[in-house]
């Protein structure tokens, strides 16, 4: 990777996309600290440093916006609707027929659906905005006073916040996209990256302020998984494809042996994401039954959701729930994308086929049961990452800090593994393209 760095920093173009990359992040990073009209930080950091429902949800949306919601600043949403909006039409295109004419139309087709993914963001970033915003200022769950004035009783606050967030979310889209076209990697992917990245240094040293003698063994848990998913994430089957000969006057063409690489981990961290948002909901419904007076029977039931699912330290039944829900989200992901991409027809219509399978529906079959067979692999590795800080609460004790046992959450590692190492791919590329010689000489 260094190597690969170093290289690229010495061709002009390649350092100019380097540097271009880091400018738009730092922009992104000082806009970050950029608070909403009206914010409460003191209250902010409140509710932010609680054990409780809303304290375990505020993390879990201060990863995905790439560390901004700590200061509920103008990007506390992150790109996180823009996420929201491509996870649901990429699972409604099978359901659509328009939208899976348009999903086979090629080129023209993906950026007509990426259009209608920035269309939804808008819509959704509102609704979100509404949602946190209430959820935070809700006394009933926080016990503590108001984030921001909302509401009815603030109409002109209420506006300028929403429209402060939404168009926070929008601008951290245009800062992805900018990236995409004159930097380096893809631009959402970047951001969040960088986001996770920078709460590293304050994660260890909250850690070494709680255990110093257990900083090490953290760092190396933490070095292990990442070697882990490195291992896993360039995982993969290759199935073998040959295609026919064509004559063309006096050229022929195809005859050419292939393989297509099904990876062991297709869905990449999407699963931990719907996971995580799920494990959410029993903390804030223990919360709300918490308030309900007189019937002793519902708050001991809101008395255990609470030690079980919002206490902030996760216990037998919270991780285990966890590791079945992360299962079947990679099961369910990966089998609706898989289908989509129809690589059967892909491969019928380029006269393509698998060695000893007949082209069509036993061809999909196979291919099917192939991918069925291996996600099983990575559904069980994503589980393991999911329910690691579990395990290395045991290993390490007295090590709890922001992120479990770990420098990094399980989800925050999986997306900065998957970014360095499609960054590093495109730097790869690059190079290679510029050191090709071919038949110029």
């Amino acid at each position: 990777m260094f190597e690969t760095l170093s290289r690229a920093l010495r061709l002009p173009d390649l350092r100019r996309k380097i540097l271009f990359t880091l400018w738009i992040i730092t922009i992104y990073r000082l806009a970050a600290h950029v608070p909403v009209p009206g914010v409460d930080r003191a209250t902010m950091q409140q509710i932010f440093t609680s054990s409780g429902a809303v304290g375990q949800l505020t993390r879990f949306l201060n990863l995905v916006s790439g560390g901004a919601l700590e200061n509920f600043s103008v990007m506390a949403m992150g790109v996180y609707p823009y996420i929201t909006a491509s996870i649901i039409l990429q699972l409604m295109t099978p359901l659509i027929p328009a939208l899976e004419e348009l999903s086979k139309e090629g080129e023209s087709g993906r950026n007509r659906i990426t259009q209608y993914t920035f269309w939804l963001t808008i819509p959704l970033a509102i609704v979100q905005a509404i949602a946190q915003v209430t959820l935070l200022n809700s006394n009933a769950i926080t016990g503590v006073g108001q984030v921001v004035e909302f509401g009815a009783s603030a109409p002109l606050n209420t506006i300028a916040v929403l429209a402060s967030l939404a168009a926070g979310t929008m601008f951290a889209l245009w800062l992805g996209e900018r990236i995409t076209e004159g930097g380096l990697g893809n631009g959402v992917s970047i951001i969040i990256f960088a986001g996770i990245v920078a709460g590293i240094p304050r994660n260890v040293v909250t850690l070494a302020t709680v255990n110093v003698l257990a900083l090490i063994p953290m760092v190396l848990i933490t070095a292990l998984a990442a070697w882990l998913i490195v291992w896993v994430q360039e995982a993969h089957r290759r199935i073998p494809v040959q295609y026919g000969r064509r004559v063309r006057g006096t050229r022929t063409y195809g005859g050419q042996s292939t393989y297509i690489p099904l990876r062991i981990n297709s869905a990449g961290m999407i699963p931990l994401i719907f996971a995580s948002a799920l494990m959410i909901f029993p903390g804030v419904i223990g919360s709300l039954l918490l308030t309900i007076q007189g019937n002793f029977a519902v708050r001991d039931v809101g008395l255990w959701l609470q030690n079980e699912f919002a206490s902030g330290n996760g216990g037998t039944v919270y991780y285990s729930i966890y590791f079945v829900l992360v299962v079947a989200f990679t099961f369910f992901y990966t089998d609706t994308v898989f289908r989509q991409q129809a690589l059967h027809e892909s491969l019928q219509r380029n006269g393509g086929f698998v060695p000893g399978i007949r082209p069509g529906k036993r061809t999909e079959d196979y291919l099917t049961f192939v991918m069925h067979r291996i996600t099983v692999a990575g559904a069980l590795f994503l589980g393991a990452v999911a329910i690691l800080p579990f395990f290395a609460q045991y290993l390490v004790p007295g090590s709890q800090g922001p992120s479990g046992s770990l420098l990094v959450d399980a989800t925050g590692l999986l997306i900065v593994v998957g970014v360095v190492l499609d960054t590093i791919k495109q730097l790869e590329a690059q190079l290679l393209m510029r050191n090709y010689e071919g038949f110029i000489r």
